[in-house]
């Protein structure tokens, strides 16, 4: 099995550039493991990991 760390920013870029002006540094910054690797994601699977990225990082801003 091929697991890759990369960062929200470089899905966002390859996948779904058009949104990555509606992202926070903080979420663009994210490491996201990916099993078999970013060349295994689609624009679907990208836009659910950008989904979960800002649901978290907004879970997070409610408990500082």
């Amino acid at each position: 099995m091929f697991v890759e760390t990369v960062k929200l920013a470089s899905i966002v870029m390859k996948l779904t550039p058009q949104m990555y002006p509606f992202l926070k540094k903080n979420e663009l910054d994210s490491d996201i493991v990916l099993v078999n690797g970013i060349d295994a994601l689609e624009e679907e699977d990208a836009l659910e990991i950008i989904q979960f990225s800002i649901s978290e990082h907004q879970k997070d801003a409610c408990l500082h």
